[in-house]
């Protein structure tokens, strides 16, 4: 068989033939440089993210799982020189008094904020949603709250449940009440930080459910008009139930944020009067920083209790929404 005959039958039907290179292995090499190439491509891309998230997530992470197996002192925390306790900060923490009322605070202060906050912007949310005139200028100023520094909330808070010159007690004794000290009495402190805290959260609850109803089709509430549905079984039928992974993202962001609260808390109370509104991340404070002799070992430990709830309620809806995905 000749040169000319064994080309033409190498040669794609219709085609001429590929052209040769004379490098043995061409084709294979250009394919084995080629998913590196890309996976060099992606890595770089994904570079920046890794190195931020190491940098400002998991080293301080790992320090303060470091501190909280420690016995540190301002010497130690110095010169590195700490011996390893393993848990005994853990126990120094479980066993000391303040660890039930901050517990129980911390649960409260949580729980009843998120409640009130999604409610509350729930009802705001779906209120906004009915077309009327200045809707969105009314919208709008409800974002204040959201927009101003912590601390300005917090010090405006102060101001008004303040026993002697504040306005809310000004408004109770001008209807005939008795005065309430707000900041400083043990039954009403947790309180006070509560009222502040659902005040400061209701924006974001609101903007985010406000974008989820935004995503519901017209002609599902058009379909239910027209079945006769009032307003309570369409949103109940219909608004809530196709809110719901919109809510529940809102629930869990609104939770890691709440648990972590210690600003308004500071500033409005300092976790007192005693331990009346001392949260963890109040305590964890106090201990570290708030004394003379810190306790930098069980500060940290209070802190990784603070993160072990944290990744409790991301766990559980992680849980919860991917039993939502199968059904």
């Amino acid at each position: 068989m000749s040169t000319d005959t064994m080309e033409r039958r190498q040669a794609p039907p219709g085609g001429r033939p590929a052209p040769h290179t004379g490098l043995p292995g061409d084709g294979a090499q250009r394919r084995r440089r080629g998913p590196g190439a890309s996976q060099l491509t992606a890595w770089a891309f994904l570079a920046p993210v890794v190195t931020y998230l190491a940098v400002f997530y998991v080293w301080p992470l790992v320090r303060n799982v470091d501190l909280s197996t420690h016995d540190y002192t301002v010497r130690s925390f110095i010169d590195g020189t700490a011996p390893f306790i393993g848990l005994e900060n853990f126990a120094d923490v479980f066993s000391s008094p303040t660890f039930g009322p901050a517990l129980v605070n911390t649960l409260l202060f949580t729980g009843i904020s998120i409640a009130f906050q999604f409610t509350i912007g729930m009802a705001l949310a779906v209120f906004f949603f009915q077309k009327f005139p200045l809707s969105s200028t009314l919208r709008a100023l409800f974002l204040v709250p959201w927009l101003l520094p912590l601390i300005v909330s917090a010090s405006t808070w102060s101001w008004m449940l303040n026993s002697e010159s504040g306005v809310v007690n000004s408004v109770i004794r001008t209807l005939g009440g008795d005065q309430v000290n707000w900041l400083t009495s043990p039954q009403w402190a947790l309180t006070s930080v509560i009222i502040a805290n659902i005040w400061i959260g209701i924006p974001f609850n609101l903007v985010i459910l406000y974008s989820g109803l935004q995503n519901i089709p017209g002609d599902i509430y058009e379909a239910a008009a027209l079945d006769g549905a009032n307003a309570w079984q369409v949103f109940w039928r219909i608004t809530f139930p196709l809110l719901r992974p919109v809510s529940a993202i809102t629930i869990l962001l609104g939770l890691v944020y709440t648990l972590k609260v210690f600003d308004i808390i500071w500033i409005m109370t300092r976790g007192g009067p005693g331990d009346a509104s001392t949260t963890f991340a109040i305590w964890s404070y106090q201990l570290g920083f708030g004394s003379t002799l810190p306790s930098f070992g069980p500060a940290a430990a209070v802190g990784n209790l603070l993160i072990v709830m944290a990744l409790v309620c991301g766990f559980v809806y992680l849980r919860v929404q991917r039993k939502q995905d199968q059904s």
